[in-house]
């Protein structure tokens, strides 16, 4: 089913004043007017975007007695465990905060949970098995807000638990020591979307605030905490939480971070990687290279791996971890496209695309550490909301499901409205997991798809296919000046996205070919009006053969990026979308379009 594309109006008069009330280039003024920026003084803090931006940590709720707490059990070398997470976000935090501690003579260690025999979260066999081994106090990252039951656990053995998260909060808080959270209920904490290792960072840096006593840290501790902004944008950019307001401030400055001052596992895990030969990293270098091979061990169940490449001293195992973790994401990557291509399969001969409101498929002896990758293909390919199952191979044990859902449509409630179906499940409303016995999926996959079919309205099932594009440009305006410009708006990612545009009429040099592993991308070279640009189309490897039946002109919508290499800095099109022109110009069936050209600039 192609996707709709809704092009972005524009009022050049509107473009213009800011503009010069700005002092910025025409269109860096048109796209921050796209994306609601259109105050001067606003838009200087957002393209300045200094670190002195971020609130006091003193200010996000709970923090003040967390560290209280955390600087008691410091100072009487109570041994205190970091309980974290296995993503990327989960896995930055708890080297963040096990880092602090540690810098500040704590007796510290960490706790991840085992992704497939442990599940998210706390869970009260761990809590018991770390008390058994001395601990006092269990500070968690990235989890804990819902843990109710843990917390009443937790004091049963004697342990003081503080919680700091980020994610939806049941009924009731748990009753814990202190619980730090940018939403705690009764507070009015001006951004509500930190990510864990954002919450991780403002707790860290309260903490060397009070051991240096004053606001103003000491030497080392700045220079923990600068070090510290780079695995904050790390976990900020794996999480995808929006791009704006603190996030943007810790992305931005992260990632500077990282080139300069990276820890020494990920100094050796981007050289692995060759990211250590691009003159600064970008947000795609996080999400499709570096948090890609963090969340590989947290998949694969060795998130322990990843956590201690992220605080070693050691050269020796620094560069040991980095090449195992690069070759375990290509394990991951393996599996992966198993199970996709078994998913498919699955699809076209069991599914009817025409009727099927979502699709729900199980296979047995899929890994359940990938399925929720592939679900989030499967969801933007067919713009519905999917649920893959991963059933034990000989049956035993239930089967484990994760799902991923589309705009406008509450994943999380649809599975609670399926809930006597299930053993149990848990998320949010764009992505959940589920556990399940055998005999139960026919019922369950009934279910859910009758719940979708009702829930799921024909305008929300558009808006899933809709592509919003920022407006329509001819080649010869992308100059590396117009697109270094705007990366001004950078960095890019959810809430803050990197500019979509359109081109129409254009010719394909060569025909199109499928790249990488498994052919799972997509290699062009385009031309509009003797202008050629190369493109790419990551995950667009099926278009190949798709592409290669048009004839005549297509229109494409991309992104235009700069592509550094061998001291030549070029345009390049990261293709989102094509479709074949026939003769009709893509702005006709859309508002008015990109404002060009950009001769002042």
């Amino acid at each position: 089913m192609p996707k709709i594309w809704r092009i972005h109006p524009h009022d050049p008069a509107r473009i213009a004043d800011l503009e010069r009330a700005a002092g910025v280039p025409s269109v860096v003024a048109q796209l921050l007017v796209s994306r609601g920026i259109c105050d001067p003084v606003t838009v200087r803090e957002f393209l300045d975007c200094k670190l002195s931006a971020l609130r006091d940590p003193e200010l996000l709720p709970g923090i003040p007695a967390a560290a209280d707490r955390i600087m008691a059990a410091v100072a009487g070398q109570e041994p205190i465990v970091v309980y974290g997470d296995y993503d990327a976000d989960g896995m930055t935090a708890t080297a963040l905060l096990l880092g602090c501690l540690r810098m500040l003579g704590a007796q510290a260690s960490y706790y991840v949970p085992h992704r497939i025999d442990e599940g998210y979260g706390l869970n009260d066999e761990a809590l018991r098995t770390l008390a058994g081994r001395g601990a006092r106090m269990i500070v968690t990252v990235d989890c804990g807000i819902a843990s109710i039951r843990e917390a009443e656990t937790a004091r049963e053995l004697g342990l003081q638990l503080i919680i700091t998260d980020h994610h939806q909060f049941a009924e009731r808080l748990p009753d814990a020591a202190a619980v730090v959270h940018p939403r705690l209920p009764g507070t009015d904490y001006p951004f509500g979307e930190l990510s864990g290792v954002g919450v991780a960072f403002k707790l860290a840096w309260a903490l060397c605030q009070r051991a240096s006593q004053a606001k103003r840290v000491s030497p080392v501790m700045r220079s923990f905490l600068m070090q510290a902004v780079g695995l904050a944008a790390i976990g900020t950019v794996a999480d995808v939480v929006p791009l704006v307001d603190e996030n943007r401030v810790l992305v931005r400055h992260g990632l500077a971070s990282l080139k300069e001052r990276p820890p020494l596992g990920l100094a050796h895990l981007m050289r692995v990687c060759k990211l250590h030969e691009k003159p600064h990293l970008d947000c795609e270098d996080i999400g499709f290279t570096l948090a890609p091979r963090l969340n590989a061990a947290g998949r694969l169940g060795q998130a322990q791996l990843a956590v201690e490449l992220l605080t070693t001293q050691s050269l020796e195992r620094a560069m040991a971890l980095a090449e195992y973790l690069h070759e375990l994401n290509g394990s991951r990557d393996s599996l992966e496209r198993s199970v996709y291509l078994a998913a498919n399969k699955q699809i076209n001969e069991r599914c009817d695309l025409e009727s099927d409101a979502a699709l729900v498929l199980a296979g047995r002896g899929w890994h359940p550490g990938v399925i929720g990758i592939v679900a989030g293909r499967l969801a933007e390919k067919h713009h519905r909301p999917v649920v893959l199952i991963a059933l034990d191979e000989v049956g035993v044990k239930a089967g484990i499901g994760s799902g991923r859902g589309v705009p406008g449509f509450n994943l999380h409630a649809a599975l609670s409205a399926c809930a006597e179906h299930l053993i149990s499940h848990g998320g949010h409303a764009a992505a959940a997991g589920l556990k399940i016995e055998d005999l139960r999926v026919e019922d369950f996959r009934a279910a859910f798809l009758e719940c979708v079919a009702t829930e799921l309205s024909s305008a929300d099932a558009r808006q899933g296919r809709e592509l919003r594009i920022d407006g329509e440009v001819i080649f010869s305006t992308l100059t590396p000046t117009i697109v270094e410009q705007i990366e001004r708006l950078a960095p890019f990612g959810h809430g803050n996205t990197r500019p979509l545009l359109c081109a129409s009429n254009v010719t394909l040099v060569e025909p199109a070919r499928s790249i990488g592993n498994g052919g799972r991308h997509l290699s062009l070279r385009l031309r509009q009006h003797n202008v050629t640009l190369r493109g790419v189309a990551f995950g667009g490897g099926e278009w190949a053969a798709e592409i290669a039946r048009v004839e005549g002109p297509i229109h494409v919508a991309f992104r235009p990026v700069i592509n550094s290499f061998a001291g030549r800095r070029t345009v390049e099109a990261h293709v989102a979308d094509w479709r074949p022109a026939d003769g009709d110009a893509v702005a006709a069936a859309a508002e008015p379009s990109w404002h060009v050209p950009y001769a002042e600039t």
